[in-house]
């Protein structure tokens, strides 16, 4: 059975497809620039990799080239042979709870939640619309970034602000990154033979998020009403005194959507190295003895450690902290620097065992008092598990 897994944006789309007999990859790719000058694709399969540049005047244009493809590089002998296909959808507000059938009714949601994700929502719309035209007949499934914390109560979720904000207006703690905490915590049961465990995710790429899982559940987590919220990122800010956006305003003749903008695109590693946004080029410029460099590595690691702390207490105790996506699974000095830090609640990593990148593996010693893994995330296998489930339920 084959399955695409979808993910696009608002001037890209990125796809999976994959034998669900044996969940390997078939074929893999990224068509880039929709709308734009330039607009190319590229497709990688049986250790092959063909990139080109096409006019792609809109999202049907790449579906329609993505199909044509398949066929044409004998990826697959016809369409017939995609049984679904699985959308990554953004946000879903506190109305879906687990992923869906798409439907009419699920287009028009994402359309009137888009406040909520408004590069992404409109986006992921486009994604859907685009193939349900191209493959009418074929299971359409929406997996929701949000879904997996909607199982957090009303302390975590709701901020300390009138309440009618809440009820008019829906600010609260969504949450994000859902789909990959979902994948980690089904992946560390499987891995440590047990369900009923309390699980640290940390999912740490240029953007990051912590959530706390209990029995499978989201318990909390750092993102909050947007992405911005929480640990300190790539290039987002992460928690910061919100009266710090009316200031700069004042002192630098900003309005508040300039200023957010910059707490997005020019803070985190970016805002405090005066470097790089990337965490390889941050450890580089620390052994080169660069001060601001330093700076941003220590403010990182110490926001992460803080919201692993936070949640140790919250669940009373940890079973698993679990590394994941492009830093948590490739920087060796980020995860021993963030375990060094937390070494007071008996934590323990092994050097040697650490020394690894994206794979699985246990990099705790044997006296830890919690279990640390290394996992790679797989959003793409995540939501293609979720359309087989609805196919086989259908």
């Amino acid at each position: 059975m084959k399955i695409i897994s979808i993910n696009a944006g608002s001037s890209s789309l990125k796809f999976s497809l994959f034998n669900m007999d044996d969940e390997s990859v078939i074929a893999s790719g990224l068509f880039e620039r929709i709308g734009l000058e330039g607009s190319c694709y590229t497709i990688k399969f049986h250790d092959e990799k063909i990139k080109e540049e096409v006019p792609l005047e809109n999202h049907g244009d790449a579906v329609k080239i993505l199909l044509e493809k398949l066929i044409s590089l004998e990826i697959i002998k016809s369409l017939d042979e995609i049984n679904g296909v699985g959308h990554r959808l953004v946000h879903g507000k506190d109305k879906y709870k687990e992923s869906v059938v798409i439907t009419d009714e699920v287009v028009n949601d994402l359309l009137e939640f888009k406040a909520f994700a408004p590069l992404h929502n409109p986006a992921n719309v486009l994604g859907i619309n685009a193939f349900r035209e191209a493959l009418p007949n074929v299971l359409m499934v929406g997996v929701f970034d949000t879904a997996f914390h909607q199982t957090m109560d009303e302390v975590s979720y709701l901020y300390p602000v009138p309440y009618s904000w809440y009820q008019d207006h829906g600010v609260r703690k969504y949450g994000f990154h859902g789909t990959s905490h979902r994948y980690i915590s089904e992946m560390i049961q499987k891995e440590v033979g047990k369900k009923d465990l309390k699980v640290i995710s940390c999912h740490v790429g240029n953007g990051g998020s912590i959530t706390a899982i209990k029995d499978g559940k989201c318990i909390d987590t750092s993102m909050g009403f947007t992405p911005l919220a929480g640990i300190m990122m790539g290039t987002r800010s992460g928690d910061v005194d919100p009266s710090i956006i009316t200031y700069v305003m004042e002192q630098e003749g900003l309005n508040a959507s300039e200023v957010l903008d910059e707490l997005n695109k020019k803070s985190g590693l970016l805002g405090l190295s005066l470097k790089s946004s990337d965490m390889r080029d941050i450890v580089a410029g620390m052994e080169e003895g660069d001060e601001k460099c330093k700076l941003a590595f220590d403010k990182y690691t110490r926001c992460v450690t803080n919201y692993i702390a936070q949640y140790y207490v919250l669940l009373n105790g940890a079973d698993v902290i679990v590394f994941t996506a492009g830093l948590g699974e490739n920087s060796i000095p980020f995860r021993k620097r963030v375990c060094e830090n937390l070494s007071s609640l008996g934590i323990k990593i092994d050097d040697e065992k650490n020394n690894v990148m994206g794979e699985i593996k246990k990099i705790s010693s044997d006296d830890s008092s919690v279990m640390v893994y290394v996992i790679p995330t797989d959003e793409e296998l995540m939501i293609a598990r979720d359309t087989l489930s609805f196919l086989k339920g259908a």
